[in-house]
């Protein structure tokens, strides 16, 4: 093929068909109508109205659990830092009253009253003190400092407590250590 054969218009390479006449009158092709696109179903407004209402309630439900679940780290947190601070004012009431002329002295009665003012203030936000002497051991609640053997008392059976464990309710059927207590237990 040469070249002035590919620089060939298209009128040139397709002659255009004339369409059949009868008669001498020229007839147009009939044009073939497509069916007609099916409109699209109207949207469900209901339905998508009913999806956003209860996706909005989930994130509601999300957001109280995530702020309460904060709170709850938030007042354990607080708490793990007090706790030895109370540890201090029972061994300061221990020592002071293990001494027969300081036993009713007005300033044991002071530090007694904080002590109490404390532990009621972590009453309130559902921490509780434990000392767990007479009951059987259990590691997720207790620490084991020693082993000794005591007569009369079953193996395994918590027989003095160094220092006290603390809970937290963290809802209404779950508890959480924040400090396991030190125990003695039986062997």
């Amino acid at each position: 093929m040469t070249e002035q054969e590919q620089q060939a218009t298209p009128e040139e390479e397709s002659p255009a068909v004339e369409p059949e006449s009868v008669d001498g009158v020229h007839e147009e092709p009939e044009a073939v109508e497509a069916p007609a696109p099916e409109p699209e179903p109207e949207p469900d407004y209901k339905d998508r109205w009913l999806r956003s209402e209860a996706e909005l309630d989930n994130v509601r439900k999300r957001a109280r659990r995530d702020v309460s679940a904060a709170e709850s780290r938030g007042v354990a947190r607080l708490a793990k830092e007090l706790l030895p601070a109370l540890d201090n004012l029972e061994r300061a009431l221990a020592a002071a009253e293990a001494q027969p002329e300081n036993r009713d002295h007005h300033l044991t009665d002071g530090i007694r009253l904080v002590q109490s003012e404390l532990l009621g203030a972590l009453a309130r936000v559902g921490i509780e003190p434990e000392s767990p002497k007479g009951e059987q051991f259990d590691p997720h609640r207790h620490e084991a400092l020693a082993q000794q053997p005591v007569e009369g008392a079953e193996p395994g059976t918590i027989v003095e407590v160094y220092s006290a464990g603390y809970r937290i309710r963290a809802g209404a059927a779950d508890e959480m250590v924040l400090r396991p207590a030190r125990v003695v237990v039986a062997s």
